[in-house]
């Protein structure tokens, strides 16, 4: 009785998590890709304010797999600020995030609320959409994306809920500028 053989990476190549991705997840992410406008409405519950902003957002693949299967730069800045960013000065105007896929959770650099680093549960809901469950100190965050049109448009609402309260509700339309660049270094 034979043994079957099973092919090993060259000598000094980089190891693979052994966490593989559905192809769907990958599938979905690199859908992604590319420039957004984003058109955002924030719903405070706090105070009952409604704001809106403009955002632009780039979202990049790097050409290398690091720790975990795939990771993504996600780079924003503002295009229309309508005031938001001086009536709400603790959200950063423009920045640069650093983000990887380990099997069904999402590794960010760094949150939107927190600053410091996050990871996110990931649930497929279907073909075109996710789900993202985080915690991040006190906080409670729940945000679906869909794409749709064959990836013209996504669609993001956000719920983050602060000890059991729902505080800020965020619906954000995102239009797709430009295709996917080539990986970054």
């Amino acid at each position: 009785m034979t043994t079957p053989t099973h092919p090993r990476p060259p000598a000094g190549a980089p190891e693979r998590s052994r966490i593989r991705l559905d192809t769907n997840l990958r599938r979905w992410f690199a859908r992604n890709l590319g420039l957004w406008r984003s058109r955002r409405t924030y719903f405070f519950a706090e105070d009952d304010e409604v704001l809106r902003v403009d955002m632009l957002l780039r979202i990049e693949i790097h050409a290398e797999p690091g720790e975990g299967e795939e990771g993504y730069r996600f780079t924003w800045w503002p295009q229309e600020e309508h005031g938001f960013f001086e009536r709400k000065p603790w959200y950063q105007a423009e920045g640069t995030m650093e983000a990887r896929l380990c099997g069904h959770q999402l590794q960010r650099s760094s949150s939107d609320l927190a600053g410091a680093p996050s990871v996110s549960q990931i649930r497929q809901i279907d073909e075109h959409t996710m789900a993202f469950h985080s915690h991040v100190d006190d906080w409670e965050v729940l945000e679906q994306i869909r794409i749709v049109d064959q990836d013209r448009y996504r669609s993001r609402a956000i719920h983050t809920w602060r000890h059991g309260v729902l505080e800020l509700a965020e619906m954000h339309h995102e239009i797709r500028l430009e295709a996917a660049g080539e990986p970054i270094g």
